[in-house]
């Protein structure tokens, strides 16, 4: 077959992509990306080799697992040259340290253009495991790192790095080259759920520190009368800086889809002409781009193939990237990034199309509910507060995706939705109300603010004196699409967690072996209908 993926969760028939992706992926593309992961996981096996940890490698591995993540780069060109890069890291590195570690045929093997990347990459894909479970583990803990990478990614860039995150990756990633148990695959996917946690910490530390922790807000949904500029993704640096070159020039800045959280840190709301946010969840920004009239920012992944009617409006930058889109390049060491093109462009448009008017209630990270924990022990001692329900993680255009929505609006009043990620987007502007002046959708942020959830759930569980986390009341019914929300729900699973509903599909990539391993220890199970998932999550079940 000329491709074969099954990393997100829409993949064909939820079997695997076997020519272009459901995403928009072509398959040299996939190709490439599969090819990309082997020199990785070759890197990885020479650093292990040499038993230090190397900056250098280290970041180049998190940057290249994050450009493979569902929905973020699909330029080959970018792609090659990373494959390039790699291979060049590979070689000084085992002249550096002077190793033979390597999982390459050959040290002189060097693709000379992208027709032999490609041919080389269909015998080192996912399909090159012929086993199902161990293949099914692999892949698990694999797209456990690339989620854990995009993570590690976005801390660097502020700054926060953790040399013991670069050590355990590569440690991680070059077991995937290796013949092990079933049980110690097992064991290195929970391993991976460990690392996610920390990484998570690391990264809600660096964006805290540098931006203030994020604050109760109300975000408006309207327009003003100035052209504007919209950006999405998740990197909060590229915010401050786009903020910082737009004052003063006559341009708004708006939020979209995982940007929205930007709109509840407080160094960010000293801007007047942050407006607010506009659109919804990432696979609608077909249409709303294009009422947008403004020019796109799109700074990390959820980067859907653009229509050419808005095309020349839409940047890249980061590791994000499309052909045909212009690319705004990294910052130096100790510089800025120059949107300037992007500020230039914005003068000459439109004013966006309203589509819609009103307010969006967020910033519940563990900071802001942990200042109202008094409020919210009593309302659970009370009986005001039933149970709390954890909806977090991804939205995606399947209409099966509907199911949260009226999860969302069957809850009954006594309960409270803990939130983070787009998968938000399906419920938070319904008007659910209140218990006792708190919000009924209490969302943390960003799909990397399921850490906040965790510590909120922690706190909770210290609180009321108990020695299990299941033994809250507290359910997790979570959505998923993409590799971060593998790395969350691992995190879950490492912290204990038990009975997560997962939908609306369980991962192709588990065969039924992993899945029977995963019911038997932590009682996963696929969402269900509505009412009888309700009803269950009410009883604790």
């Amino acid at each position: 077959m000329p491709m074969f993926c099954f990393q997100c969760q829409e993949t064909l028939a939820n079997e695997g992509c076997t020519a272009n992706g459901i995403c928009g992926k072509k398959e040299d593309t996939a190709n490439l990306q599969d090819l990309l992961i082997y020199v990785i996981k070759g890197i990885s096996v020479v650093l292990e080799e040499t038993g230090k940890v190397d900056k250098e490698a280290s970041r180049y591995i998190i940057k290249a697992l994050f450009t493979t993540v569902t929905n973020v780069n699909f330029d080959n060109e970018r792609i090659v040259e990373l494959i390039k890069q790699g291979l060049s890291i590979r070689e000084e590195l085992k002249q550096k340290y002077n190793v033979d570690g390597d999982l390459h045929d050959s040290a002189q093997w060097f693709p000379v253009n992208e027709g032999d990347f490609i041919s080389k990459a269909l015998s080192t894909g996912i399909l090159a495991t012929e086993d199902e479970d161990v293949r099914s583990l692999r892949e698990l803990l694999v797209y456990a790192l690339k989620g854990i990478a995009a993570y590690a990614d976005h801390a660097a860039v502020l700054g926060y790095e953790d040399e013991a995150l670069y050590r355990n990756m590569v440690g991680l990633l070059a077991s995937t080259t290796k013949d092990h148990s079933l049980d110690e695959m097992v064991a290195n996917v929970l391993k991976a759920g460990e690392l996610a946690v920390t990484t998570m910490a690391l990264l809600d530390k660096a964006n805290t520190e540098t931006y203030g922790h994020p604050e109760l807000t109300k975000v408006q949904t309207g327009v003003g009368r100035n052209p504007g500029i919209l950006i999405s993704g998740h990197d909060l640096k590229d915010m401050d800086e786009l903020l910082k070159q737009t004052e003063g020039t006559g341009v708004d800045v708006y939020t979209h889809g995982e940007m929205l959280p930007a709109n509840y840190y407080p160094v960010f709301k000293k801007y007047d002409h942050f407006i607010g946010n506009y659109g919804n969840s990432w696979w609608q920004q077909k249409e709303e781009f294009e009422a947008f009239n403004g020019p796109i920012l799109m700074t990390t992944n959820c980067l859907v193939p653009p229509k050419e009617t808005y095309k020349e409006r839409v940047f890249t930058t980061g590791n994000a990237g499309f052909p045909g889109l212009r690319h705004i390049p990294d910052r130096e060491n100790g510089g800025t990034k120059d949107f300037s093109e992007v500020v230039e462009l914005a003068k000459k448009c439109e004013p966006p199309v309203e589509i819609e008017k009103g307010t969006i209630v967020g910033g519940f990270a563990h900071n802001q509910v942990l200042a109202l924990a008094d409020k919210v022990v009593e309302a659970v001692k009370s009986g005001a507060i039933k149970r709390f329900v954890v909806m977090a993680g991804c939205d995606g255009r399947q209409k099966s995706r509907s199911y949260f929505t009226a999860v969302a609006e069957n809850l009954p009043q006594d309960t409270v939705i803990l939130t983070a990620g787009c998968a938000k987007f399906r419920y938070n502007k319904l008007n659910l109300g209140d218990i006792g002046g708190i919000p009924r959708v209490l969302d943390a942020g960003q799909c990397n603010d399921s850490y906040s959830l965790a510590v909120v759930a922690l706190k909770l569980k210290e609180v009321f004196e108990l020695e299990d986390i299941n033994e809250l009341p507290i359910s997790f019914d979570i959505g998923w699409y993409e590799q971060k929300a593998v790395a969350v729900l691992l995190a879950l699973l490492h912290l204990g967690v038990k009975g997560i509903r997962l939908g609306p599909t369980l991962p192709a990539f588990l065969s039924p072996n992993v899945v029977k391993v995963l019911v038997e220890n932590f009682d996963i199970k696929p969402v269900g209908d509505v009412k009888g998932d309700v009803e269950a999550m009410m009883l604790g079940m």
